[in-house]
């Protein structure tokens, strides 16, 4: 991987009121590497992807993307969000809501239309969509429309790639695709990809480092660095164990406590209930 970063944040601190989510965070993210953010609700989460869409101002420090200040709207930036079903009946087939991506910025009628439609069918083909590509989005699946969304955030071949829990209601056979969906960006194009997730198993043969935010606390490192009871349980000021089951990442409540998600965040302990907009 290439050593010049293409996020990069700076003594960047960001809070809510008198509420710290994060600060002193100097991180920085190299092309083709795979970063996962977790971390309870409420941690900040989804403000830290929201930092480097530039819908969230940080209060202290300087986060940038590709070596610029991070500008909204930018196309150096994609996101997949979380999946959420479309209404019935909308008029839109499949390829139409890639297409979006293409040029749904650009204003006036669509000139060139031979050349958005090849490439829509390249990020069809790309995601593994072709086959229902005709088919109206409110007859898909929620994987299958997950994989569309993935489409549409790689129209604009983003430096960046910003997921925030695109997993989430899935059935393990789409978590596995969509994984690797988000994981061939990474390595074929050398994008970074920011993966806010809830549970790390999913996406564990893909990562390269992890962000853990907890209690206005992170840590960075490694998989094996982070996901450490000592180092959960410093971070939660709270009992958390660890374990490897058959190549699953488990973690408990304390001493024979309950399995948690890989993040913890349904510890009543350590599940952060303070009602702020940033809602993960």
């Amino acid at each position: 991987m290439s050593s010049t970063p293409i996020v990069a944040f700076n003594n960047a601190r960001l809070a809510y009121g008198r509420r710290v989510l994060w600060q002193d965070l100097n991180l920085q993210v190299a092309p083709g590497e795979f970063l996962a953010v977790l971390g309870p609700n409420g941690s900040g989460k989804t403000s830290f992807i929201n930092t480097m869409l530039g819908t969230t101002a940080l209060d202290a420090g300087q986060v940038s993307i590709d070596g610029q200040p991070v500008r909204r709207g930018s196309r150096a930036v994609g996101l997949i969000p979380q999946q959420r079903p479309f209404g019935d009946n909308v008029p839109l087939r499949a390829r139409d809501l890639v297409a979006l991506g293409v040029d749904g910025t650009k204003p006036g009628v669509r000139l060139a239309r031979r050349a958005v439609a090849k490439k829509v069918d390249e990020l069809l083909e790309l995601v593994g969509a072709s086959g229902y590509a005709n088919r109206a989005i409110s007859d898909l699946s929620g994987g299958e429309q997950q994989r569309l969304r993935a489409a549409q955030a790689l129209a604009g071949d983003p430096r960046v790639l910003l997921c925030d829990e695109p997993l989430l209601s899935l059935d393990l056979h789409h978590q596995q695709a969509i994984s690797q969906v988000i994981h061939q960006q990474a390595v074929r194009r050398g994008s970074a990809v920011v993966f806010v997730t809830h549970e790390i198993n999913p996406i564990l043969p893909y990562v390269d480092r992890v962000l853990y935010l907890a209690e206005g606390r992170f840590h960075i490192g490694t998989v094996d660095e982070v996901m450490q009871s000592h180092v959960l349980s410093e971070l939660y000021g709270a009992p958390v164990e660890v374990l490897r089951v058959n190549g699953r990442i488990v973690v408990v409540a304390g001493a024979g406590g309950r399995e948690l998600p890989a993040d913890g965040h349904e510890h009543p302990q350590i599940a952060d209930d303070v009602a702020h907009r940033d809602g993960k």
